[in-house]
């Protein structure tokens, strides 16, 4: 019997992991996926906003300022990937624009963001020499920041397990019974009894919720495409780049640099078919060219390396949904956590601990939490520490990822984490193999042959991403044949 269930190991799912594990709960985390960080929160924008934009009252405003603070603590603690960044809304000669970001710096105001103000054509060049020089004003927010997203939710989620929380991987939840004051969960890994169940399934909360016989909720997904472009673009800018919205209230084509030294272009928008609506169209693809170059014209879109798309997990509901279901007690809705969801995460955990406090869980703190973690970026070392690791341990001396500059080693520590990952993309998101110039086409191999070892699994049973993904099938030469060349 555990104290508390939670559907969902996206961002909002492993920051509540993170949160209840600081204090003497048992608690356990559904997901349906054969990794965490493996749906919305892989595929997004991997900014930390600084809550301009957000309407004023909402949970949305309250949860993005609270949620960018703790962020910062956490990246700290956790060694994730944070680099403070400036946000400019930029306008051209147009009213309705100009008068726009004069309205989100009034709402910033009101939202308590810090250090807003609205500059001129001049001063914005000066602070960022990559705009277009035909902008003629623009909202300048020194709060925001770029976070390397999945590293975020793995920190958090991996943070969660070395304090006593169960993650189950492969775990699609299919039905949820609550009897005689409690919930039977039933997952495709077992059937699981907690006390209290927490919706944290992203694009698909108002199915999850209609489990429990919830309803008033439909999910309106979106969706959005994005570039990313080699690292020779990514020092074109120096902060994150958004239009003025469009009349329907879409932000526009991003333009920002990324953790990684990257330059990222997207998304657009548009609806999704369901939660797992994640490929790219050619033709509509192409558009974001012309849309990043009115914003950044300096941009060479012969350098795009990697495609993607990820889904919004939104709601008919305007605001985040958060709080009890009236219907049924003790299952908890964080539901349509769309953007700003991943600035607002932590808060979000905290706000659902303080909900479970008042439907009657005690949550007493522990006296020995784990808050720490250290990882081995090898490309970041100095010569003289990159010397001083190899000879500890010989695998930091052999470069498996040449674009990224990763080791074996790395790769090897990737894989003795408290959650393994099983594909190449898992190790992909933990150490950066295979996101460079060539995208995995020198290092794919020798991670597959690696995973292989360490995990102890056949050659044809290493998978490259989601369950069904397999790279190989069957020999096509069988060993002995092949050494006595026939």
């Amino acid at each position: 019997m555990y104290d508390v269930l939670i559907i969902g190991c996206g961002i909002v799912g492993a920051a509540a992991a993170y949160e209840l594990s600081k204090y003497k709960l048992s608690v356990c985390v559904c997901e349906r996926y054969n990794d965490v960080a493996n749906g919305c929160t892989k595929a997004n924008t991997a900014i930390l906003h600084a809550g301009f934009d957000c309407p004023v009252g909402s949970l949305e405003a309250r949860l993005n300022l609270r949620g960018i603070q703790l962020a910062q603590e956490i990246c700290e603690k956790l060694d994730v990937e944070r680099v403070p960044m400036p946000t400019f809304i930029i306008a051209y000669d147009n009213s309705h624009e100009l008068e726009y970001i004069q309205e989100l710096y009034r709402r910033g105001v009101a939202n308590g963001v810090k250090g807003l103000r609205v500059v001129d054509r001049e001063e914005a060049l000066k602070l960022e020499p990559g705009l277009n020089p035909d902008i003629k004003a623009a909202l300048y927010a020194p709060g925001s920041a770029i976070v390397n997203p999945w590293e975020y939710c793995i920190a958090m989620a991996e943070t969660a397990v070395k304090n006593g929380a169960d993650i189950k991987l492969d775990s699609e939840v299919t039905a949820i019974e609550k009897k005689d004051g409690y919930f039977r969960v039933t997952a495709s890994t077992g059937v699981y009894e907690a006390r209290f169940v927490v919706n944290a399934a992203g694009g698909w909360s108002a199915q999850v919720y209609e489990m429990v016989g919830g309803t008033g909720l439909a999910q309106t997904n979106f969706a959005g495409q994005y570039y990313i472009l080699d690292k020779n673009q990514g020092e074109k800018i120096h902060s994150i780049i958004f239009p003025c919205p469009d009349e329907h209230g879409f932000k526009g084509i991003c333009v920002t640099p990324t953790v990684h030294g990257n330059l990222l272009v997207g998304p657009d928008c548009y609806q999704a078919a369901d939660g797992d609506h994640v490929g790219t169209d050619p033709a509509t693809l192409e558009n974001l060219k012309e849309a990043g170059r009115r914003s950044v014209p300096d941009i060479d879109f012969s350098q795009v390396i990697h495609e993607y798309a990820g889904v919004r997990p939104n709601t008919q509901v305007p605001d985040f949904v958060i709080g009890q279901a009236s219907k049924c007690p003790g299952f908890i809705n964080l539901a349509g956590i769309k953007s700003p969801g991943l600035s607002s995460a932590p808060a979000i955990a905290e706000e659902l601990k303080k909900i479970l406090e008042d439907c009657g869980l005690a949550a007493e703190k522990k006296e020995q939490f784990t808050d720490r973690r250290r990882r081995i970026i090898f490309r970041r070392l100095s010569d003289e520490e990159k010397a001083e690791i190899i000879r500890a341990n010989p695998l930091y001396g052999r470069i498996i990822c040449r674009c990224e500059t990763v080791t074996e080693g790395e790769i090897v520590e990737a894989l003795r984490r408290p959650i393994v990952p099983r594909t190449i993309d898992g190790v992909k998101r933990r150490c950066n193999a295979g996101m460079g110039r060539c995208q995995g086409g020198f290092c794919g191999p020798r991670v597959h042959e690696i995973l292989a070892r360490e995990l102890g699994i056949g050659p044809e049973e290493v998978l490259m991403d989601e369950q069904g993904t397999f790279l190989l099938t069957s020999p096509i030469k069988e060993e002995a044949a092949y050494e006595k060349g026939i």
